[in-house]
């Protein structure tokens, strides 16, 4: 079962030629906001490779430094990478108990990774985990359907929407594009 992260929300939209994710700043310690402006979207693998995290951020950090590992063994083969971080992160004693989401996408393929075993690669062209999710996927949808905007701006807009309902998101945001 996939857990729901307070703290957090991070979006991938994709459309045509280009794939976005953008992701708050916020970070939480139980109700009090501690920092605005953290950095949970980055670019991996020479740039060709989007990842953004929910959930703890020594957790996620320590999955995304394993998940660049993953990478370069596996050449930026991007679903090879995923599948062997998601059996280390299920096996593993010590990573089993690390609290995180993670999406991540190149330009074929987005995919949503948990500690479970999920290796996911959802549907419509968008994806979000982290306690806003719900609201920044219901707003990315619909703008993909009622607008001509690129993902980049989609992506924006959405997390700004999830931010004014949810409130563990703030307007800190921070937006990367492959092939806009």
């Amino acid at each position: 079962m996939i857990k729901l992260f307070k703290g957090t929300t991070i979006l991938c939209v994709r459309q045509e030629n280009s794939v976005a994710m953008a992701g708050d700043g916020q970070v939480t310690l139980g109700d009090q906001i501690i920092k605005a402006g953290a950095r949970k979207v980055r670019r991996l693998y020479k740039g060709k490779v989007l990842a953004g995290f929910a959930g703890s951020t020594a957790d996620a950090m320590t999955l995304l430094e394993r998940f660049e590992a993953r990478l370069e063994e596996n050449s930026g083969d991007l679903m090879r990478a995923a599948v062997s971080l998601v059996k280390e992160w299920r096996l593993d004693r010590a990573l089993r108990k690390l609290e995180a989401l993670m999406l991540v996408a190149d330009e074929e393929h987005t995919l949503l990774l948990s500690g479970a075993g999920d290796v996911l690669e959802p549907e419509n062209n968008v994806a979000a985990i982290g306690s806003g999710a719900g609201f920044a996927l219901a707003a990315a949808r619909a703008f993909m359907e009622s607008s001509d905007k690129k993902a980049s701006d989609i992506a924006r807009r959405a997390i700004e929407i999830a931010a004014d309902i949810c409130i563990y998101t703030d307007k800190e945001i921070t937006v990367e594009v492959i092939g806009e």
